[in-house]
């Protein structure tokens, strides 16, 4: 047999080659002969890492460190399986021992600085990556998790160099554009994060993570059906993934494909029974089939598996309002401002708890959309009557309209410098500040009031309208989804006009006035222009014109809102998955008592809602005869 030496040489030969049998061969001969022969069991150790044996490899490599306390590298190799074992602690202490035996050692200096990230201790780690840097600066790697280290430490700043320093080493690294692109996503730099995306798809074209990530940004955008494309590339990828499956189930929940959706939520869960994000989407897709009670259980299991869930204690909360549960709703409601959708307002005076006001002045704020504020503007008086004065800062298309809300003193345009206040509130923050059940809902109307000079004119532009003037309006804004879903079919308004002695009268503004101008179908409905709110204000004739009509036949958008608010009659057609605040099963509105509402009873079917709307208005014409 040839010497040890020359023995462990060809091992080593063959361990190159790929010929780690021969070469473990090799190693048992050598120890057969000289059992603490360090190198063999270290060299062991090391085809046993090679073929993926954590246990074995560590067995041997503790065997080589006992031989040789002073080898770096077998340390080093003796801390790798340690790690692949979860033996974080152990892994830390063999990598400390060899970078304190080898300062230069930058792979150890490396993995040490991995263990002890992966341990939480991400200072620790920052200056481990940062010592590896030292002796290995052009490494792009080590830059990547220098700055995953530096952004979950939240330096921003640091970890956005550390990624542009891995990526000018290496312009190609995918995984950097990736990670950088994640970090730019939390801290909602959209177009920059996709811009990242986009890199790491080009430069590896098989990232599934990065194509489902992109599908979240381009859903953000409205951008939906780009969205479902990259979602669907990502599950080609990665059909295994968890992660996919959920995200795919968003964009098709959010299209409205409730059936599938539903189904990739179920394979989620299936892969990761654990992953709360996945049961509360599918909460979310459970009450837009209108089962609030099953939303609000798979939203509350969510919440046991991860309690600090956002879009879980989203989802619960509008479960809970719709089902009327309003005080443990509102509750819920409030963690609306960890949902990334709306951005908290950075005020130094304290939010009000609904103690009395006295003489201190209250700044209640807009927060989401119009009918938003429409509705929870009444609130105002219950604030009013607290004592104080009430400033309210709103959207400026809202500026003249909520001037005729009697008890608000003063109004602040958004954006505007906001004149002195003590204390603040969101202006759909108030239901729970005032603990509003479905039996409290101040529902006092009108609490919004058209100009009388407007309903004067209009009076007159009108007075030649002859029969039942109902005022419609079929089109919110323009959006996809649910959105879309909201959406009337003009046909079936204009089904309406053939009615003996009623005058339609379009109230439509925006994207759906177009259908009223390309379609001679619809004569039978008087289009007021496209000057409508134009010369007096958003809102303010409408609000008059309103006040001319006899009913309002409306899609679930601002104007109903507005109707109610005005104390106006107002029929309210609704998709299946109606919004929490019109509840369940309910014909009328605890919100407005002048509100009739008209139910899908399956998706899409607007045809049986009109027929219902025909006779119920066939019933009001012969009740005015």
């Amino acid at each position: 047999m040839a010497t040890i030496a020359e023995a462990f040489s060809l091992a080593v030969n063959y361990v190159e080659a790929g010929r780690s049998s021969d070469a473990e061969q090799i190693c048992r001969q050598i120890l057969a002969v000289d059992a603490a022969c360090g190198d063999a069991w270290h060299l062991l150790g090391v085809i046993a890492l090679q073929r993926g044996e954590p246990a074995k490899a560590a067995d041997s490599l503790s065997r080589a460190v006992t031989a040789n306390p002073a080898d770096s590298e077998a340390l080093n190799n003796f801390g790798i399986a340690l790690q692949s074992l979860g033996k974080w602690d152990e892994a830390i202490e063999r990598f400390r021992a060899a970078v304190a035996i080898r300062a230069d050692f930058a792979e150890a200096q490396y993995n040490l600085a991995n263990a002890l990230h992966e341990c939480g201790r991400i200072d620790e780690a920052i200056d481990g990556y940062r010592r590896a840097l030292e002796f290995r600066p052009t490494d792009a790697i080590i830059y990547n998790n220098l700055a995953n280290a530096l952004r979950d430490d939240g330096k921003v700043a640091e970890a956005i160099a550390a990624y542009e320093g891995a990526i000018g080493l290496q312009p190609t690294y995918a995984e950097a554009y990736y990670n950088l692109g994640t970090l730019y996503q939390k801290k909602r730099l959209f177009e920059r994060a996709i811009a990242c995306y986009r890199s790491a798809i080009q430069f590896n074209p098989g990232h599934a993570e990065a194509y489902s990530n992109l599908g979240t940004l381009f859903q953000k955008q409205e951008k939906l059906d780009a969205a479902i494309a990259c979602y669907d590339r990502a599950f080609e990828l990665k059909p295994q993934s968890a992660t996919v499956h959920c995200n795919l189930g968003l964009g098709l929940q959010e299209k409205g494909d409730l059936g599938k959706a539903i189904e990739h939520y179920h394979r989620a869960v299936a892969l990761k029974p654990d992953y709360a994000q996945a049961y509360s989407s599918l909460g979310s897709a459970t009450y837009d089939r209108g089962l609030p009670d099953e939303a609000i259980e798979l939203c509350r299991h969510a919440l046991r598996l991860q309690p600090d869930l956002v879009d879980a204690h989203c989802n619960l909360a509008v479960a809970l309002l719709q089902r009327g549960d309003f005080l443990l709703g509102w509750s819920e409601f409030e963690w609306r401002w960890k949902a990334g959708l709306l951005i908290p307002r950075d005020f130094t005076q304290p939010r009000w708890n609904g103690d009395r006001l006295d003489t201190r002045t209250i700044l209640l704020h807009s927060e989401q959309g119009f009918g938003d504020t429409l509705q929870f503007i009444r609130y105002a008086s219950l604030v009013k009557s607290l004592g104080g004065t009430v400033v309210v800062e709103c959207p400026e298309r809202l500026m003249k309209l909520l001037k005729c809300c009697p008890d608000v003193d003063h109004l602040v345009r958004s954006g505007d410098q906001l004149p002195h206040f003590d204390l603040y509130a969101p202006l759909m923050s108030l239901p729970e500040v005032f603990k509003t059940s479905l039996q409290t809902i101040p529902r006092n109307v009108p609490y919004l009031f058209a100009l009388p000079a407007l309903i004067e004119q209009w009076r007159e532009r009108l007075r030649e309208v002859r029969g039942i003037r109902i005022g419609v309006n079929w089109h919110g804004r323009v959006g996809q989804g649910k959105f879309l879903q909201r959406d009337i079919p003009l046909g079936q308004l204009a089904g309406l006009a053939t009615m003996p002695g009623v005058r339609l009268i379009s109230l439509q503004k925006g994207a759906g006035q177009k259908d009223l101008a390309t379609n001679y179908a619809y004569a039978g409905i008087l289009d007021l222009g496209d000057q409508l709110d134009q010369e007096n204000g958003p809102f303010m004739d409408t609000a008059a014109i309103l006040m001319n009509l006899d009913l309002l036949i409306t899609s679930d958008t601002s104007i109903a809102h507005l109707a109610g608010a005005l104390g106006v009659p107002v029929w309210l057609a609704l998709p299946f998955a109606a919004d929490w605040r019109w509840l369940l099963d309910r014909a009328d509105s605890p919100w407005y008592p002048t509100m009739r509402l008209f139910r899908q009873k399956n998706t899409g079917d607007w045809t049986s809602v009109f027929a219902e709307i025909k006779a119920a208005l066939a019933d009001k014409l012969q009740g005015s005869t």
